[in-house]
């Protein structure tokens, strides 16, 4: 489904957001500058966008780019993704505590298994190694809530059909945000599957969330 739409990815996604999606990798890749991270794999990063806005910001830093849809990343090179990898980010081709951050923009969600997703993230992870995931989720606010979601399975689809020819990928794109557990929901899923000391920052009203956390072998070192 997502090898169909490459070609218009970006276009799709700018446009659908009202170009509000370049201020949510903003803020998730200051985040990350704050880490001061040296190592970086960026999961289902698809056309590179979170992971050049990481090289940006972190130019000395090695970042790596992961997909499992080769059409995704000949887009994220020809935009200036130094590092790329086809993999599969349930089973990663990296030893343990490769790196000490990982990032993950709109594909946690759309991942077989989410607390796997995470625990294999955690082990590519050191022991002082950070994680974040940037995420839509459901606003909070009632009236703000009914509007997103009728923009969401009544306006996306058409749009979405109009811009890729693929209306069933912006289908799919509102059943899963209306699936994936957001708030305090996700930081459970995290402290579930290696990770700890959670934060739940939403952006735009909560349309979409930053979740961020530590890997929790070093968290329990610390108390200890």
């Amino acid at each position: 489904m997502f090898g169909s739409i490459a070609a218009r990815y970006d276009l799709a996604n700018h446009l659908l957001s009202c170009g509000i999606d370049f201020y949510w990798r903003r803020c998730a890749a200051d985040i990350v500058a704050g880490w001061q991270s040296k190592k970086i794999v960026d999961l289902a990063t698809g056309t590179g966008d979170l992971a050049l806005a990481l090289q940006e910001k972190l130019p000395d830093a090695e970042i790596v780019g992961v997909d499992f849809l080769p059409e995704m990343l000949e887009l994220a090179k020809r935009k200036g993704m130094r590092q790329t990898v086809v993999a599969d980010a349930m089973k990663l081709p990296f030893a343990a505590a490769s790196f000490d951050c990982a990032t993950i923009a709109f594909g946690l969600r759309n991942m077989e298994d989410w607390g796997g997703a995470l625990r294999e993230m955690a082990r590519v992870l050191s022991a002082n190694g950070h994680l974040l995931v940037l995420e839509f989720s459901l606003p909070t606010m009632p009236i703000l809530r009914a509007i997103y979601r009728f923009y969401l399975h009544r306006c996306v689809p058409f749009l979405g059909s109009f811009l890729t020819g693929k209306k069933s990928a912006y289908d799919y794109l509102g059943d899963s945000i209306e699936e994936f557990p957001s708030g305090n929901r996700m930081s459970l899923l995290m402290a579930a599957n290696g990770f700890a000391r959670a934060t739940v920052q939403p952006l735009t009203g909560g349309i979409v969330t930053v979740y961020t956390a530590s890997v929790a072998a070093a968290c329990d070192r610390r108390t200890n």
